[in-house]
């Protein structure tokens, strides 16, 4: 499938498009405050003059040294100038040294910007003494905040705001995502260990769609599983108890056999006993039939056949039979049906049909079968008049081994319909039976048509 067709893969996106966004939308607010609080704190060059001339007035060169000090650690570097000359040293770049004594002789309060990111201020200050001094700052800031300071801060905003908001993300991602995940595999795990009613469950409404789809499709196949399951094991004990009244009357037909006064005794219970022993063989042999259809049509290439023609052999074969009772068959259809199969197991499958109908039916009776093809399908129906099927026993018809309450009127191990069903579903068609208004069972098929051009 598609990753850009996964609901999964949208709903990730666009959380992770959704945090940027908000990320830079808070980052774009955050750094407005931030402009607006340097430029609160935008430095004041006159109450600098002030401060340094009161530093120097009550202590000197040693205490205006120390306020310079103090003020180059907020960035700037500043000192006083009297009659020209620093009173402390001052660090500054050769180029603008040479150009402050311009500066120093306009005598008035200029700001100037030598060098991009880099002020020079030049303050006039009238002492209590009298003396006019000026002042000499150097700032690559307007503000008291280095530049390094200001990157810095930047640098942590955007950097917790993409933290905060990916792992906003990834927490939610990783909780969808693990919860359903962690209960397919614990579901897992269970029918390892051989609880095979173990299922996953909702896994949560906020799970993604396509886990709960996954959640949806492992139940679906542990419930199929413990059918099957449960199947085999219906069937393996069913076979044990068909298989064990023939084996018990075979070991009593061969005691008696053993025991017989003549020849001619003991040859009437060997016949028996080949009786028994072709049951016990046309019971396996349909039993394996049957195991093999339970995975489809088992190693055989499909071909094209025509229900029509085939379901006429199959009458003409019956009509024997149906002779001898003077049962009546009649087949009603002019149109080839073809469909893609395989032609002996759909011609094993009419002749169970044709042959429970013909047993059920009573003398004289008549079999009705029909065959027409519509959208796509070729319906199948075969009809007799026999005595029909208790109501309650309509669903258990194809069980493999079931024995309806009318199962005395006739001979067999149950396993035909069984076999007709499993032939049925392997060409992709459906079946079911009903029992007839006027009397008599019913038995409709469905069979998909081959494509247009096979035939």
């Amino acid at each position: 499938m598609s990753p850009f067709k996964s609901s999964l893969y949208w709903r990730v996106l666009i959380s992770f498009c959704g945090a940027n966004l908000l990320a830079l939308g808070l980052g774009i607010f955050l750094t407005q405050s931030f402009i607006e609080f340097t430029t609160a704190v935008e430095i004041n060059w006159s109450t600098l003059a002030q401060g340094a001339d009161q530093a120097y007035e009550s202590g000197g060169q040693t205490a205006l040294a120390e306020w310079s000090l103090q003020q180059r650690h907020e960035g700037i570097e500043a000192t006083l100038y009297e009659d020209g000359q620093a009173l402390t040293p001052i660090r500054m770049p050769a180029s603008v040294e040479s150009s402050l004594q311009s500066g120093l002789d306009e005598k008035r309060d200029v700001v100037l910007q030598p060098w991009p990111n880099l002020y020079l201020a030049v303050q006039q200050v009238q002492g209590g003494d009298g003396h006019v001094r000026q002042l000499v700052a150097l700032s690559r800031t307007h503000s008291r905040l280095r530049q390094g300071t200001r990157q810095t801060i930047f640098l942590a905003i955007q950097g917790g705001l993409s933290l905060l908001f990916i792992g906003l993300v990834g927490w939610w991602v990783a909780r969808s995502v693990a919860k359903p995940v962690e209960a397919i595999s614990h579901a897992t795990r269970r029918m390892a260990s051989g609880e095979l009613s173990a299922r996953v469950g909702p896994p949560g409404r906020r799970a993604p769609e396509e886990l709960n789809q996954l959640a949806s499709d492992f139940d679906a196949m542990a419930e199929r599983i413990e059918a099957l399951v449960a199947h085999d094991r219906s069937v393996l004990q069913d076979l044990s108890h068909e298989l064990r009244s023939p084996l018990a009357r075979l070991h009593l037909i061969l005691d008696l056999a053993q025991r017989s006064a003549t020849p001619e005794e003991a040859a009437h219970y060997f016949l028996q006993a080949e009786q028994e022993i072709s049951r016990l063989d046309s019971m396996t042999g349909e039993m394996l039939a049957l195991s093999r259809l339970e995975g489809g049509i088992p190693g055989v290439n499909r071909e094209p056949v025509d229900v029509l023609a085939l379901l006429r052999e199959c009458v003409r074969r019956a009509g024997v039979e149906a002779q001898a009772r003077g049962i009546t068959l009649h087949l009603d259809g002019d149109a080839p049906a073809v469909v893609s199969g395989n032609g002996l197991l759909l011609e094993r499958a009419f002749d169970n049909l044709i042959g429970n109908a013909i047993k059920f039916s009573p003398e004289g009776g008549k079999v009705e079968l029909a065959a027409q093809a519509t959208t796509g399908t070729v319906d199948v129906s075969i009809r007799d008049n026999g005595p029909g099927v208790p109501e309650s026993e309509i669903g258990s018809l194809f069980r493999p081994l079931f024995r309806g309450s009318n199962a005395s009127r006739a001979h067999g191990h149950g396993l035909g319909l069984a076999i007709v069903q499993r032939v049925v579903k392997a060409h992709g068609g459906d079946i079911h039976a009903e029992n007839r208004e006027q009397g008599g069972l019913m038995v409709h098929l469905q069979l998909p048509l081959a494509p247009s051009g096979m035939g």
